[in-house]
């Protein structure tokens, strides 16, 4: 459960009007979130519990920033990160995670997203989060993405089984250079319903599927 608690120094005057969109599977998630941020003066757009519905919905609310749980019912934060930014490339997105570590980290880079935030944190480190990535900042330290990539890809190369198949390893690569799923499809002239399943492989091999 959320804490909701808000603070007059998160700046109110520089996220009025921002317009958020929740997708987490936990209703009383979403519940604390809206609170917190209305609280703060975002301008909550939608919610939803299932990347289907946040699928049809955020294109036309047109929100500036998606704040995505690790798990729902039909796919991770990570997969459903990237298929919104391949469809809307100037949102920006923020992982809710329930770990603070290399995982963590991975997930936010894989996702394209512009970090991740604990959601058991105290209300105003939330928001402070959350604003940060509304304002254009990112929560990742620079550099970290390549290095990150880097080590995921090098994990597999040295295997002398990889998880991951040639051309598995070539998206890999291309989500490493943070190209979205629509530019990879282009890029290799698979399908996007390839890439996108590409995408889903990869995690699961990488073991990205399995937490929160």
């Amino acid at each position: 459960m959320l804490t909701v608690a808000t603070d007059p120094a998160i700046g109110n005057d520089v996220v009025g009007g921002t317009r958020v969109y929740i997708l987490d599977s936990h209703a009383l998630v979403r519940t604390g979130l809206r609170e917190l941020l209305e609280e703060a003066h975002f301008d909550v757009v939608g919610e939803s519990g299932s990347a289907s519905e946040a699928s049809r919905r955020i294109p036309a609310l047109n929100p500036d920033l998606v704040v995505i749980g690790a798990h729902l019912p039909d796919g991770t934060g990570i997969e459903i990160c990237r298929e919104i930014l391949s469809d809307n490339p100037g949102l920006r997105c923020l992982l809710l995670s329930s770990y603070d570590d290399d995982h963590a980290l991975s997930s936010a880079v894989l996702a394209g997203a512009a970090g991740y935030v604990l959601r058991q944190l105290p209300g105003t480190a939330l928001l402070e989060g959350i604003r940060r990535v509304a304002t254009g900042e990112s929560l990742l330290e620079p550099g970290v993405e390549r290095k990150v990539m880097e080590g995921l890809y090098k994990t597999q190369v040295s295997r002398r089984h990889s998880q991951l198949s040639s051309q598995e390893l070539r998206v890999l690569t291309l989500m490493g250079q943070g190209m979205t799923n629509r530019e990879i499809s282009e890029e290799t002239r698979f399908a996007r319903a390839t890439v996108t399943l590409q995408v889903a492989g990869i995690l699961t091999k990488l073991g990205f599927e399995l937490r929160g």
